[in-house]
């Protein structure tokens, strides 16, 4: 279950990678920035949802 933990934190890795880009080329091409921070919040969104599905199954494989 160790595994998956390190999973969710990539998810975090990568929303902070697109904010970043998005920042970065917000002047160049504003539809890209957009794109990026899209991507972020969907990864963002990854991380809480994989979350709560391992806290859930670590719950049901307790009982």
């Amino acid at each position: 279950m160790k595994f998956f933990k390190y999973f969710e934190y990539a998810y975090l890795v990568f929303a902070l990678l697109f904010f970043f880009e998005s920042y970065r080329i917000w002047g160049e091409s504003e539809s890209r920035g957009y794109l990026c921070i899209f991507l972020g919040f969907v990864a963002a969104f990854m991380y809480f949802f994989k979350r709560r599905f391992r806290k859930k199954l670590e719950e049901r494989t307790k009982r």
